[in-house]
């Protein structure tokens, strides 16, 4: 893997470009999927989900598109959602207990943790030591503490550990990063992001005694907020792209929409500061879907706006042409316009087929998945470790203790790192 703490800019142009294609008449503008791993068929990775709540559906969704892999257990502690999931898993086995499961551990070879964050401590350590191969979702915890438990307690696995940063293993991200990394997007100048997505982080339920469970996002006491639950996955790709962290947050949240007597705000805004001067603005609502969620790199020569599933880089009008934009597809928004990230780019275009290739067919849970398998199969590390997990998850913990503290809040991850 590339080393995460290198210079941004280490990659030179003529390099990046030897790399990238062989040569200017190879060059592909988005990501070959050769680039993102993939399980091998007929694997045979026996895994066991651990929480089948929101997440757990989304994962055991995947895994249907996953060939090589499969589902052979599943648990979760209410008894409503684990029979949800087993209907969505044929043939897999229910455990209502960690107990339960684990003593069922000679039934899976893999345990993907995936139950509400401030409950991912308790788990990971359980299933840490025992010697299977672990993912484990993201955010990795609610508290810097419990963060620094895990990384811990990831040290000493015998298996293949993941974290669930989905940005790292997605094929659009990974080669979106290699031209940012070269001159064609040249000195940074500023970054910025939104998740805007419309709902309300309310499960309804009859039960008073599930209501606390099942809406822990809602509970002060333990929730990060959108900070920390939506924007710890953004703050990866910034993290990742540059090489550096931020040092210190300011920000501000209320409650634009759902005044439903929550006290966690449901609009947020906060500015991470880095060292050098550089400053994400980052924006997150639940009461407004425009644009849904994205993050944006400004260069001198360029930015590069990244879209999870899409890409796009605008070239400035006076950077300097580097041969391989005779190969790409083009986008208009208002005046602006953007080169498509697109895969195979060179083939698609010889086939007159350019267009089709705009967008990856799957979605970036898939790709962190199959990342994960992938590395269980060849002994490769994972795209992301749970160190860096941490780290991104702390620098959220502390936006979201910036957002409701009114207060400049300095970054600290000496304890993760």
């Amino acid at each position: 893997m590339t080393d995460p703490h290198a210079s941004p800019h280490a990659v030179d142009r003529r390099e990046f470009i030897a790399r990238a294609a062989g040569g200017l008449a190879a060059v592909s503008l988005l990501p070959d999927f050769s680039l993102a791993r993939q399980p091998s068929p007929g694997g045979g990775v026996r895994v066991a989900l651990v929480g089948a709540g929101r997440q757990g559906r989304d994962i055991i969704a995947e895994f249907a598109k996953i060939e090589g892999a499969r589902l052979t257990a599943l648990c979760d502690v209410d008894e409503r959602r684990l029979a949800s999931g087993l209907r969505r898993t044929p043939g897999a086995a229910g455990h209502a207990t960690l107990d339960s499961l684990l003593g069922a551990a000679d039934t899976f070879d893999a345990v993907i943790v995936a139950t509400p964050t401030p409950t991912h401590r308790a788990v990971a350590e359980r299933v840490l030591p025992s010697g299977k191969h672990v993912y484990l979702e993201c955010p990795l915890a609610h508290t810097v503490e419990d963060c620094a438990a895990i990384v811990a307690a990831a040290r000493g696995a015998k298996g293949t550990v993941a974290a669930g940063m989905h940005a790292r293993a997605n094929p659009v991200y990974q080669l979106a990063r290699g031209f940012f990394r070269s001159d064609s997007v040249r000195d940074l100048v500023s970054m910025r992001a939104q998740h805007n997505h419309k709902e309300t982080w309310r499960t309804p339920t009859n039960d008073p005694a599930r209501d606390k469970a099942l809406n822990w996002r809602l509970d002060p006491s333990v929730t990060t907020g959108l900070a920390g639950e939506w924007g710890t996955h953004q703050f990866d790709v910034f993290n990742w792209y540059t090489g550096k962290y931020p040092v210190a947050v300011r920000g501000s949240g209320h409650i634009a929409l759902h005044d439903d007597g929550r006290e966690v705000d449901d609009t947020i805004a906060c500015s991470l500061e880095w060292a050098g001067g550089e400053v994400l603005q980052y924006a997150a609502t639940l009461a407004n879907s425009y644009e849904d969620t994205y993050e944006v790199l400004y260069g001198t020569n360029a930015a590069i706006k990244l879209a999870w599933t899409h890409g796009w880089l605008f070239k400035e009008a006076d950077a300097p042409t580097q041969g391989w934009e005779v190969y790409a597809n083009r986008q208009q928004f208002f005046n602006d316009e953007g080169i498509t990230l697109i895969a195979g780019a060179t083939q698609l275009a010889d086939q007159g087929k350019l267009k089709e290739g705009v967008g990856l067919p799957h979605s970036s849970l898939w790709y962190a998945l199959a990342d994960w398998l992938a590395a269980i199969g060849d002994g490769n590390a994972p795209a992301t470790s749970v160190s860096e997990a941490a780290r991104a998850t702390a620098v959220g913990i502390a936006a979201h203790k910036a957002i409701t503290s009114g207060d400049r809040v300095e970054i600290d991850l000496s304890a993760v790192s």
